[in-house]
């Protein structure tokens, strides 16, 4: 994506941004049941509990989904190619954001077989601060080698140049409105090439789940030989790190990467902005961590007379889910239009929010100490 910033400065009105501050106190405060809560023990039993349903209920079927719907594009974009049609192009369009949707429930867990061998930017080259990926796509297109259009090769090759943010500027970017022109052109064959080599990639990371005796061995029995988590409370750092750096990312990573509340606003460095689908990202990002949140049973590591932490979370969770759907995808326009600002500055806010009831609140309900905080490095 352009580095460039594009617009004048943006400078919201106190007005708005103490609006959103106030939708996001509007979230219930954490009870005070009484004391410091006494977290329960963690047991081997209940930490296996919640990593197997975290494993089994929530990450393999999540790089399932992201398989097929990759799998979905891949075929989508050749069958465009061979036959541009408006019809086709549709296809192209509806399989595009899926695939974005899908892979961004997933892109949270961002530890495990997903960090080996890049895969990770080989799926998603982003942040590209120095529109490094840009160049390279742009001078690939012009040079129209077809060494290029084979998705085989492109392991060997500069992640910038295989992954979504590649498949997005050949799909959407300056130019792509002549992929309708003629069947088979080369930066048609060249987007096939990328679908189905991100297609490629998350059949490995599904590989590397289902296979019983590989990860999912080592998350779902945390133990003194284990070579990942040696105890149950290290699996449920881990765990834990998975939703506090998501939630991260959606605010520093996906959000104020393009946006900052008295900032210059760059719209051209916003992930998928070519293709109208930032929401869509930052919003399966949302849905991703609640998901894994819900469905591991995380809440249950707590005092029972102390839940309201888990549900002030999972309050918090909702309202990011309900806001970020609603922003104008024409980015311009969102970080120009004060009632787009007012929901942005909703997600800055409660986002800020999420962390600290994750970081703080929950890690001190389930026994990390009452100084643990992934921010101070722990």
């Amino acid at each position: 994506m352009p580095g460039r910033a594009e617009g004048g400065q943006r400078r919201p009105p106190a007005l708005l941004f103490a609006a959103a501050l106030t939708l996001s106190a509007a979230v219930p405060a954490l009870a005070q049941e009484g004391g410091t809560p006494v977290p329960p023990a963690l047991t081997d039993e209940s930490v296996v509990g919640v990593m197997t349903r975290a494993v089994d209920d929530v990450i393999r079927p999540g790089y399932r989904s992201f398989q097929a719907s990759a799998g979905a594009l891949a075929e989508a974009t050749a069958a465009f190619c061979k036959a541009p049609s408006e019809a086709g192009r549709k296809i192209v369009d509806d399989a595009f954001r899926q695939a974005v949707t899908d892979w961004g429930r997933i892109e949270i867990v961002r530890i495990g077989p997903v960090i080996d061998d890049n895969r990770f930017e080989r799926i998603l080259f982003y942040p590209d601060r120095k529109s490094t990926g840009l160049k390279q796509v742009q001078a690939l297109l012009q040079k129209a080698n077809e060494a290029d259009t084979d998705a085989a090769a492109m392991t060997g090759k500069s992640v910038a140049i295989q992954g979504f943010g590649a498949l997005e500027f050949a799909l959407y970017g300056t130019g792509a409105q002549k992929l309708a022109d003629a069947p088979d052109t080369f930066r048609c064959r060249y987007a096939t090439a990328v679908a189905r080599h991100i297609e490629t990639t998350a059949s490995q990371l599904v590989t590397a789940w289902d296979t019983p005796d590989g990860v999912q061995q080592d998350w779902k029995h945390p133990g003194p030989k284990n070579p990942v988590f040696r105890t149950g409370r290290e699996a449920v750092t881990a765990l834990l790190g998975i939703l506090v750096h998501g939630a991260e990312a959606v605010r520093d990573q996906r959000i104020e990467t393009f946006y900052r509340h008295g900032g210059t606003a760059r719209p051209k460095s916003a992930v998928f902005w070519r293709s109208g689908n930032t929401w869509t990202s930052i919003d399966a990002n949302i849905e991703g961590l609640r998901t894994l949140f819900d469905m591991s049973g995380m809440a249950k590591l707590i005092d029972p007379n102390y839940r309201s932490i888990a549900g002030n979370i999972d309050f918090v969770l909702k309202s990011l889910h309900r806001v970020a759907p609603t922003i104008d995808p024409d980015i311009e326009k969102a970080v120009s239009t004060p009632q787009e600002e007012q929901k942005i500055a909703f997600l800055l806010i409660n986002t800020r929010d999420l962390i600290l009831r994750l970081d703080t609140e929950y890690g001190g309900a389930i026994g990390l100490g009452a100084g643990f905080s992934f921010a101070d490095g722990d």
